[in-house]
């Protein structure tokens, strides 16, 4: 009877305190799956610095080739009017600014990656969801929804050069536009609702400025948009800019969210899909 209560108590000891070769161990272990939660980091902050980089290269071509005019320039003495398009330059939309060859090609390529990208960045957002709170998956899958809409939207645009198939671009730009406004209102709500890295509190206030600024700008935006004085067409260019510059920020805001983010996740999100649907073939 002392024999096993010695025992017994050793064994307790032992959990408490591991030694220093299980201690080792355990780290080793457990040290690949940590690496493979800070490597996803990258994955935002690629995102954001693919589409911010690339737009403002685009533009920078346009404008040394003469082919926008300067944001700055508030004038519009040297604006294209009617069917001119020599020896002047055009409002400088994001838009326009790909327009033209050689830019054209690079407005092309970095829509179409930061398109995927962002495709991709909902998908792992919401499997990040449904592994730390399945509680709110349907709130996830609604936002997963008007980002992958929105990725079709901005991939339709980059592909439909606005210079020759007008009404697909902006088509496809006004439904990008609009449904990253509620794409970012869903997350935001997510924020407040999922605690994911601890930091909600910090991250929290900053998403909310940043979606009233895309909801409030893409609504002047349009506005402005319709309108034929050159000034207010230039505005809402500028509107465009700080949208774009707005998205950017808020997606590198979960460089914080991809730090505990991990390949597992995704897996886990594949195994619950192949076990609903035998479930859904019994219910039809």
């Amino acid at each position: 009877m002392r024999i096993h209560h010695h025992l017994k108590r050793s064994t307790v000891k032992c959990e408490k305190a591991p030694g220093l070769k299980d201690s080792l161990f355990s780290f080793a272990f457990h040290l690949p799956h940590h690496q493979d939660m800070v490597l996803w980091i990258i994955f935002p902050i690629s995102l954001s610095l693919l589409s911010l980089i690339g737009t403002w290269t685009v533009y920078g071509l346009a404008f040394s080739n003469s082919h926008v005019c300067s944001l700055s320039d508030w004038g519009g003495d040297h604006t294209c009017e009617g069917n001119q398009t020599t020896g002047c330059c055009f409002v400088p939309t994001i838009s326009s600014s790909g327009t033209s060859a050689p830019e054209n090609s690079l407005f092309t390529a970095t829509i179409n990656a930061g398109s995927f990208l962002f495709l991709l960045f909902c998908i792992f957002h919401h499997a990040h969801i449904m592994e730390k709170h399945a509680c709110h998956s349907m709130l996830s899958k609604f936002a997963m929804v008007f980002g992958v809409v929105a990725a079709a939207g901005a991939f339709t645009a980059g592909n439909c050069n606005p210079g020759y198939l007008p009404l697909l671009h902006y088509l496809g730009a006004a439904i990008s536009f609009m449904c990253i406004c509620f794409y970012t209102v869903l997350l935001t709500e997510l924020t407040r609702r999922c605690v994911l890295t601890g930091f909600e509190k910090i991250l929290y206030p900053l998403r909310i400025t940043s979606t009233v600024i895309q909801v409030i700008v893409t609504i002047c935006y349009t506005i402005l948009f319709a309108q034929e004085d050159y000034f207010y067409v230039h505005l809402s260019a500028v509107f465009e800019w700080m949208l774009s510059v707005n998205l950017e920020l808020f997606e590198l805001s979960y460089a914080v969210e991809f730090c505990f983010f991990s390949s597992f996740m995704l897996s886990n999100l594949l195994s619950k899909r192949e076990e609903e649907k035998p479930l859904m073939m019994t219910m039809s």
